[in-house]
């Protein structure tokens, strides 16, 4: 069932299963335009070895402000394109629910006070590890997605008492370019300003979604549920996330903390993954002491793109638990 606790201000969507014999919990952080919701094949397959905790970001998914889902707003045939050119010139598209137990809340919001920006994954990790406070979840590790791969790393930094490993899925990086990196992120600013209500009553975009950025086509359900994180995704939060975890500064940022971090840390890459292509993953684990010491802390799933716990969600849950036997837990 879900549920919806106050962190820092802001009202934040959460799913946590039952307790089980194990020590500790599971905790998975989605990434970008995504929610809680992606890592639900890879908890149900979990969840009776280890209690499991999935929550919404802060702006993401159901973790918003009631009313705060963002507005239709009228765009041109062009703004489709920038939003999927491949899908347009290939012809798979023309140009032309959730439910929980959210409790009401009132939409104004304060920001958690940070050195960093609001949005940064540091910003993310200090509302990650006061969830973890508020409760009472005192061992726990880390299963981060993406951008919720750094949230994790750097919450493992914030937290070590608390945080005793984190495991990284599709997430990597260290390394910036700056013409892919402007590339991206005016892509990404495209895709959040340029999202009419009325994108969800086409059909055929939800499918362009079922191929987008995956090696393994996903179900039409999970199409739709891609569509509906798009539209609904905080305005700030989706441009703020984005531009806030892109800069020159931050990308330089997360080698330091992997370094830095005394718990075990693991890297799941998939083979076909376009948007963090494996040797990026190799390289920002390379900064870990384990990459040398213990033999390589990176998996590689086969026949996965980007969505690894959608794609591949028995690989994923057995990696997990590879990783978890050798820690002895």
């Amino acid at each position: 069932m879900v549920e919806t606790i106050r962190i820092h201000g802001f009202p934040h969507a959460y799913e946590l299963s039952e307790p089980t014999d194990s020590p500790i919990v599971l905790v998975f952080v989605h990434g970008w335009l995504l929610s809680r919701t992606y890592w639900q094949p890879v908890v149900e397959q979990l969840s009776p070895q280890f209690q499991c905790l999935s929550y919404d970001l802060r702006g993401f998914g159901e973790s918003q402000p009631k009313g705060a889902a963002s507005q239709a707003v009228s765009v041109p045939e062009k703004a489709i394109a920038l939003m999927y050119p491949q899908e347009v010139a290939t012809g798979l598209r023309s140009p032309a629910s959730l439910h929980s137990s959210q409790v009401s809340v009132e939409p104004t919001t304060v920001l958690p006070t940070a050195e960093s920006r609001a949005y940064s994954p540091t910003a993310y990790a200090q509302d990650l590890n006061a969830l973890l406070h508020s409760l009472n979840i005192t061992r726990a590790w880390l299963v981060g997605h993406s951008l919720g791969g750094a949230i994790a790393l750097w919450a493992a930094d914030q937290a070590p008492e608390t945080i005793l490993g984190v495991i990284c899925v599709n997430s990597g990086g260290g390394i910036y370019i700056k013409e892919e990196f402007e590339k991206f992120r005016a892509a990404g600013q495209q895709i959040v300003k340029f999202r009419p209500r009325w994108l969800a009553s086409m059909p055929l975009l939800g499918l362009a979604l079922t191929r987008m950025n995956v090696t393994q086509t996903l179900t039409r359900s999970w199409g739709k549920q891609r569509l509906l994180d798009l539209l609904t995704a905080q305005p700030e939060a989706a441009i703020g996330a984005l531009l806030d975890s892109t800069t020159e500064s931050e990308v330089h940022l997360l080698p330091q903390v992997v370094a830095r971090l005394h718990q075990p840390v693991h890297f799941i890459a998939g083979v076909n993954d376009t948007i963090m292509e494996p040797k990026y993953v190799n390289h920002l684990a390379s900064f870990h002491p384990s990459f040398e010491c213990c033999g390589s802390n990176v998996t590689q799933i086969a026949d996965c793109g980007h969505l690894a716990m959608l794609e591949q969600p028995e690989a994923i849950a057995n990696e997990i638990r590879r990783i978890l036997a050798m820690h002895q837990l």
